[in-house]
């Protein structure tokens, strides 16, 4: 099972930005999609932003579109969500997650991925 790390969390005034970095080991890197999800306190954890396996094809949830913009450097075997023009809603913990699949576009669910990196804490806040 490929092992994921999270790293570039912390706090930040509303309109600022944070760069996220997931860092995989244990698998060929290339053989997964790549996703960020995101959960607040007495929420579920919600769908973020998914990438293809060369880094082509990217689909996001609606209330981010425009602003955060997801990559992967495949010799480095990372996944990077870069968040731009932060809210406080974004707050919330921020996971990175896997899945060995050929398939596109991913299935947008916390289920459907079954690797998952310890979350690290976004806060928006003035």
């Amino acid at each position: 099972q490929v092992h994921l790390v999270e790293s570039g969390g912390g706090s930040v005034q509303p309109g600022g930005s944070l760069k996220l970095s997931c860092a995989a080991s244990g698998r060929t890197f290339s053989n997964y999609v790549m996703g960020w999800f995101r959960q607040s306190p007495g929420k579920e954890r919600d769908f973020v932003a998914t990438i293809d396996r060369i880094g082509h094809s990217t689909k996001y949830v609606d209330s981010v579109e425009g602003r955060f913009t997801i990559s992967r450097d495949n010799v480095k075997n990372i996944v990077y969500l870069q968040m731009d023009t932060l809210k406080p809603e974004d707050t919330a913990v921020y996971y990175c997650a896997a899945k060995s699949t050929h398939i596109w576009p991913a299935i947008l669910s916390p289920s459907y991925f079954n690797a998952w990196g310890q979350g690290t804490q976004v806060t928006v806040s003035s």
